[in-house]
């Protein structure tokens, strides 16, 4: 059944990216087998897909489809590379508003294009209910959404989606209704069978390996295998919460599958690719999501369908497969975002939005990456407000800023308001218990302030702050050659009560601090 759903899609978007059919659906053999065999997790279908399609259409249009071979190689070894180098785990910064906001504009955009199928090729319109192409187009899809639907409490000998669409076939068949069949979209040479539809093994045809031939492919290389990362690792996450079996995918291993499948995607002539969400939801749902053989064997399935089965999948209707994947869209989108947007965070509610709209109109690279900028910038700023401080006198007419709250680069501007230097009593003590030194922005902020006081001959104690922020503070006086801090600021070391954290800084200057 995920077979059956990966051939639509391929053709779909081996036409997006201005390619025959037939190099769509190969690739979707090649990627879908590696991608399975090697990568993160069990479940995860991978496919020639529309989001990486959509990078390469002007590509191909300027040069032709060889050099979509060649920016396949060139993307599976950067996401190869990025795989070694553990830039997988940068999607855990990827917040849950962004994920929601992915999967939902991602429904929208399956969704949009299953609809393509119910318009009439002549006017552009909807299929009307009343001509005979119209009734059988939303019957048998209708049809088959219902067999999906009920087939599991007759029997579950058969994965529903398989049984759905084999049935709707033989309907279809029987009664001669006068629907699309998939030989009807991809065109009958790309149903001929034989051996003669196997790919040839071997770099692409008629591209120079030169340094013009790199500046042509680099640009839509990398945004091709950034797009694909992406969105093969949030599927991945989304399958580790459906499947909640106390297993998590490996990111390198994905992005090093991924990586392995469209280098070997383009050395067959194809198109390169990545996860597709719908495809892996129909195949968890079938039972698909334990072992590896789920994914290597829909790929399998699928050469063997094209070179031996070739006619009785140019039979199956169109209209089968929208139905299967209309149900995917139904259970990809996050329905309880919808009833949750009163309660959560107005931010949150926003890049939910936010993310689905640009999945929509843009792509999804774009869309995460502006959901994770959006929700960094809502968290720094909401967190920079935080900070506040209580003041009280204490002996000696000493006065005693209490902290509350984190000190980091978004939170020194409202550090510095806090305190009065002119009006202040000449020693004044700085309590850090309820506060956290976050940054080196957050050491300046703290050695400018002591030398206001410095500057009109006071005082400043601070208590409580960790030993990495001790010897970060007094480094900063280095240049004056000098391993100490100025006479009007002291720091009072309780290793008793004081806390035990590091400081975000990497700077060769400090690398060598022991904590």
């Amino acid at each position: 059944a995920v077979s059956l759903a990966m051939i639509p899609e391929a053709v779909a978007f081996s036409f997006v990216a201005g390619v025959s059919p037939l190099v769509g659906l190969w690739t979707t053999v090649t990627l879908g087998f590696v991608a399975a065999s090697l990568g993160g997790r069990a479940g995860i279908c991978s496919s020639a897909s529309g989001a990486c399609s959509v990078v390469v259409a002007s590509l191909c249009a300027t040069h032709g489809p060889a050099y979509l071979s060649a920016c396949a190689m060139l993307a599976g070894c950067l996401q190869i590379g990025g795989g070694l180098l553990g830039l997988g785990k940068m999607i855990r910064l990827v917040p849950h508003p962004v994920m929601l906001g992915f999967v939902n504009g991602l429904a929208v955009v399956m969704t949009r294009a299953q609809l393509g199928h119910f318009r009439d090729a002549a006017t552009g319109g909807f299929l009307s209910l009343t001509t005979s192409a119209g009734a059988s187009m939303y019957g048998v899809t209708a049809l088959t959404m219902a067999l999906v639907k009920f087939l599991p409490k007759l029997t579950t000998a058969v994965p529903p989606t398989l049984g759905a669409v084999a049935l709707s076939t033989i309907i279809a068949n029987i009664f001669s209704l006068p629907v699309k069949t998939l030989a009807d979209v991809a065109g009958k040479a790309t149903f001929a069978g034989g051996w003669s539809v196997i790919p040839k093994l071997g770099l692409p045809a008629g591209v120079p390996l030169s340094l013009e031939t790199l500046k042509i492919v680099l640009p839509f290389a990398i945004t091709m295998s950034a797009v694909g990362c992406i969105e093969s690792l949030l599927t991945m996450q989304l399958l580790d919460g459906m499947m909640d079996d106390g297993k998590r995918g490996s990111t390198k291993r994905e992005c090093i599958g991924q990586g392995c499948g469209n280098i070997l995607s383009g050395l067959t002539g194809g198109i390169g690719g990545c996860a597709l969400l719908g495809q892996s939801i129909i195949n968890v749902q079938s039972g698909g999501g334990i072992s590896r053989w789920s994914g290597m064997s829909t790929a399998v399935f699928l050469a063997c369908g094209i070179v031996a089965a070739a006619p009785l999948l140019a039979s199956v209707p169109v209209a089968s497969l929208v139905g299967v994947m209309l149900l995917v869209c139904q259970s990809t989108f996050s329905w309880s975002s919808l009833r949750l947007l009163r309660k959560i965070p107005k931010l949150d509610a926003i890049i939910i939005a936010l993310v689905s709209i640009i999945t929509v109109q843009k792509d999804l690279a774009y869309a995460v990456v502006a959901g994770t900028i959006a929700s960094a910038l809502g968290f720094a700023w909401k967190q920079s407000t935080n900070l506040t401080a209580s003041s009280s006198t204490v002996e000696n007419n000493k006065k005693l800023y209490r902290l509350n709250g984190p000190l980091f680069f978004g939170s020194t501007t409202q550090f510095s308001s806090l305190f009065s230097p002119k009006s202040d009593p000449k020693e004044v003590i700085l309590d850090f218990t309820d506060s956290r030194v976050m940054d080196h922005s957050a050491l300046e902020a703290i050695q400018s302030l002591a030398d206001q006081y410095g500057s009109i001959g006071k005082k400043i104690t601070l208590r409580h702050l960790s030993k990495d922020c001790t010897h970060l503070l007094q480094r900063l006086y280095s240049s004056k050659k000098e391993n100490s801090l100025p006479p009007y600021e002291v720091i009072e070391a309780d290793p008793a009560t004081d806390p035990v954290y590091q400081v975000a800084e990497d700077s060769i200057l400090y690398k060598d601090i022991s904590v």
